[in-house]
């Protein structure tokens, strides 16, 4: 049976979620790509110790992530089942339900009858009487604020998850989701957004801004725009690369791979501050005391450990952030 290192919480600081009283560490781990059914169990299992090995207690899914769709949870379960159990209290390990899951009208979007029976059939492939964090993946144009809230105060109720959060919302929308979950006493601390140095969304969509003056905690996923923001693509791309292996989301046509000369330009950056381009990427998403935490992906263990690095230096003069924003303009 694995046993976790005894020094894994010297290794890692942790950020509260807003004014909550849960703490997460500044980098969580990601589950997807790479821990569906095209992945080697063996590998995500390696990945999970060395995660929990340096500090990483929070393990993000959504019911749709695989491919196929399903399979990142059940392949966690499993390695929850075969690894983790005696350290489950030590686990924070979210969930979401918000885009396409199964056919019919019910298996999408933002309805109550969606989301409590996608959350049932999470806990199932996870193995989980409840999850940590549950979240509505998107905002919903046709179905009412109040009754997705309701449904996740539903969650919150019947014990299935302890806390819940809000993905890919905007400032507005919000604001108008925590007056809603307010009034139901529900223990919302956290919001899941895209956030990266090239990609700034939730600074022109009110998202960080309201999130600060809500007190609610902001998490940040894709903080390496998919890998781009690595060294990964500085001579092509590689044959054994996402854009190779997989695609669905980052292909040889991908906007974010015109960026690879200013990349290489942030590299010179990084490089003055004793930082590869992937840990100054992930520390710049850091900066923030209004960000609590970034998910990495990875496909490997070593991975895991080169990000980790990257929240010991999350500093960063006024000189560099300008000259970090006259690339990304260029």
């Amino acid at each position: 049976m694995y046993q976790a290192a005894t020094d894994r919480y010297d290794k890692m600081s942790y950020r509260r979620c807003g004014k909550s009283g849960l703490l997460l560490p500044e980098v969580s781990l990601g589950l997807w790509h790479n821990f569906g059914d095209t992945g080697v169990y063996a590998n995500m299992v390696k990945m999970c110790q060395t995660a929990f090995d340096n500090g990483i207690t929070h393990f993000d899914l959504a019911n749709n992530y695989g491919p196929a769709p399903g399979s990142a949870e059940l392949n966690f379960g499993k390695i929850l089942k075969d690894n983790f159990l005696p350290y489950r209290d030590e686990l924070i390990i979210s969930t979401k339900a918000g885009y396409d899951m199964w056919e019919g009208p019910y298996g999408n979007w933002g309805s109550r009858k969606y989301l409590l029976a996608s959350l049932d059939q999470s806990l199932k492939r996870m193995g989980l009487e409840y999850v940590d964090i549950f979240y509505h993946h998107r905002m919903d144009p046709e179905t009412p604020l109040e009754e997705t809230m309701g449904a996740l105060a539903t969650a919150v109720n019947s014990g299935k998850a302890l806390y819940v959060g809000l993905s890919n919302y905007d400032g507005e929308t919000l604001e108008k989701a925590t007056k809603i979950l307010n009034e139901l006493h529900v223990p919302f601390v956290i919001n899941q957004n895209r956030y990266n140095i090239f990609d700034r969304r939730i600074e022109k969509n009110g998202l960080k801004d309201t999130a600060k003056k809500l007190s609610k905690g902001v998490i940040c996923f894709s903080p390496l725009e998919q890998g781009v923001l690595t060294e990964r693509y500085f001579n092509g791309i590689p044959e054994d690369s996402r854009v190779k292996t997989d695609g669905r989301f980052l292909n040889e046509n991908s906007e974010a791979l015109k960026k690879v000369e200013k990349v290489k330009a942030l590299n010179e950056i990084a490089k003055s501050r004793n930082q590869s381009i992937a840990q100054m990427a992930l520390a710049w998403v850091l900066k923030d005391d209004v960000i609590t935490s970034v998910i990495i992906g990875a496909s490997k263990p070593e991975q895991i450990l080169d990000n980790v690095i990257a929240a010991r230096n999350t500093s960063f003069t006024e000189d560099e952030l300008n000259k970090i924003d006259d690339i990304c303009r260029s």
